[in-house]
Parts: C-alpha cells; structure tokens; sequence
C-alpha cells in the first residue's frame, strides 16, 4: 500500500514538474501592439484587458507594450511597417476594412454602409463559421498577418464644423476619408467630396479648413478632441466599426505553440469584453456630448441614407453576392 501511495505521490511531482519544465521552456517575448486610438476609447479598453489577460495566463512570458494614440502611425501606416518585416510593430488592432488592401478582400464586406441592423447582428457574424474565414484569408493569401479575434467599437457617424440637420446639409462639403474605396463611394453618394487626411492630421485638418468633417465611432470622436473643432454629430450610424486584432506570422511563428494557445485564449477573453462595455460605453459619452452642448441630430428614418449609397452595395460586392447575402442573413 506505501508504494502505492508513494508511486502515485511521485507521479503526480513528476506531472508537476514537466507542467512547469513546458512553462519555463517558453522563451519570454515581448510583442508590440499598436492602437490609433487613446487608451480611453472602446478599442484601447478592449487592448488592456488583452494585454492583462496574456500577461496573466502566461505567467509573464508574454508582455504586451500597447503603443496607444497613434505614435506608431495611422491604420495603413501600421499595416505597411507589419507586412514590411522587421519585427518593430507585432500586433495591432485595426479597422476590418482597412485589410481590403492586404489580402482582406472579404473584409471590406463588414464595411459596407447599412450592412449591420444592429450590434446583436454583428456579434451574430462574429460568433458564427463566416468569421474564423474573415480572420485567417490575408494569412492565406500569403499576407503575412493573421487575425485573432473581433470587436467594434460602435456605430460610425458623420461629424461636422457648421451645424446640419439632415443628409442634404452634406453636400458640397469636403469629408475626410482614408482612401479607401468604400468610404470614398459612400461620402460621393451623399453629394460630398471626399478628401484623404492621415488621422493623425484630422484635428488641424477640421481646424483650418482642410475638410469639413469626417466620420468616426463616438467614442473615438470624444477622446480624441474633435468635438472642439467640429462639434455637429448626425447619427446615421452608416457603418458598425467592426475590428481585428492581428499578428504578424513572424511574431507568430516564434512563439511556441503554448504562447500561441495563450494569445487565442486571451482573444476570446478581450472580445467578450469588447461585447460588454461596447454600447454602454458608448451611450455615455454620447449623453456627455449632448451636456457639454454638442449639436446632436437623431436620424428617424435611415431608408433615404440606405437607398443614397446603393450603388456603392451593388459595386463592392460584385463577385461576392452569396457571401455577403450570408451575412446579411444572420441579423
């Protein structure tokens, strides 16, 4: 009977030990992650809880050093430096549409105007077969960057310097778009010109007269001060901001496959945090908006906005019809 008890003792040690011999073995990383946004905003809350959660679950083999407020440059500016090589930036949370030109080309159907009802129909996407697809086709298509995981950071709305009241106030303004296709089609829908600012440049740009608006989140709007120079928001909600967060595969690689089960891990952990402060977050700045006196304008009905951007729809999903109708078919 001792035996017995003392084999199975010195199993369980040995059990022990080569648990902690496989966590000792993974070599300590330290993986760059780069947000645009303020720390504050929804997506840099999603970034700590991530970076909290990796850190926790690998017992400090894996840090995460997020480099918030854009010091690392706007969205294409991060992708260009990750698919350069190099190592310098690991991680990065970006917009799903600004993957369309980096092997995404599913993802610009996320951006599409009017694509989701409501935030239960993204999650819808982003918990269903279709978004595991979205996340590894520019590792596929031999990119260099994979996705780990979905979030959004809110309906996106157009923002302006003089007051508008309905989507005919837009027309002839000159609003801020990324040079990107979709965003480009949408602002020339509604009678706009759109007019290519870095991000970082938007603030001085609605300032002296560069542009005349532009669209974001509401949370990115408040943080990042544009409610001073621009401070009419309409509500047209034209866009859910869906979001990824990626990794280059050369960080990914170089990880052993424990960090790697760790960092996925982590993924569903930020994204359900993600899920959960999102609307609420969300809601409240835009009533401390309304009490600081923003000009605040609700669209009731979105039906003129919808059928102003339909050749937009009609031209960017060609080639991808049932795909997209998918994802329509899950609100």
């Amino acid at each position: 009977m001792k035996k017995k008890v003392i084999s199975a003792v010195l199993g369980a040690v040995m059990a022990l030990s080569m648990g902690t011999v496989a966590m000792a073995e993974d070599t300590p990383v330290t993986l760059v992650y780069a947000e645009v946004n303020p720390l504050d905003t929804i997506v840099g809350q999603t970034a700590t809880a991530f970076k909290e959660k990796v850190e926790e679950l690998s017992e400090g083999s894996i840090t995460i050093d997020i480099q918030a407020s854009g010091v690392l440059g706007s969205e294409n500016d991060v992708l260009d430096t990750m698919l350069g090589g190099g190592g310098t930036i690991d991680m990065s949370r970006i917009s799903a549409f600004a993957l369309t030109s980096y092997g995404g080309q599913k993802s610009m159907l996320l951006s599409l105007p009017y694509t989701f009802v409501s935030r239960e129909h993204f999650w819808n996407f982003a918990d269903s077969d279709l978004a595991q697809e979205f996340l590894l086709e520019p590792q596929e298509n031999g990119t260099g960057v994979r996705g780990l995981f979905y979030g959004e950071e809110g309906f996106r709305h157009f923002f302006t310097v003089k007051e508008v009241s309905s989507m005919e106030d837009l027309s002839g303004m000159k609003l801020r778009v990324s040079n990107d296709p979709v965003m480009n089609g949408l602002v020339e829908s509604l009678g706009a010109s759109p007019t290519v600012v870095s991000f970082g440049e938007l603030y001085s740009a609605l300032q002296t007269g560069v542009v005349d608006g532009a669209e974001q989140p509401i949370a990115n709007y408040k943080s990042n001060a544009f409610q001073e120079v621009a401070p009419n928001l309409i509500l047209d909600g034209h866009t859910l901001g869906a979001i990824q967060v990626i990794i280059t595969d050369e960080a990914w690689d170089e990880l052993s496959e424990n960090q790697q089960n760790i960092l996925m891990e982590a993924g569903k952990y930020a994204s359900e945090f993600n899920r959960e402060i999102s609307e609420s977050a969300e809601n409240e700045v835009l009533e401390q908006l309304k009490a600081d006196g923003i000009n605040v304008v609700e669209v009731d009905d979105v039906t003129p906005w919808q059928e102003a951007v339909a050749d937009v729809i009609e031209e960017n999903t060609k080639g991808m019809e049932d795909l997209y109708q998918q994802i329509l078919d899950l609100q």
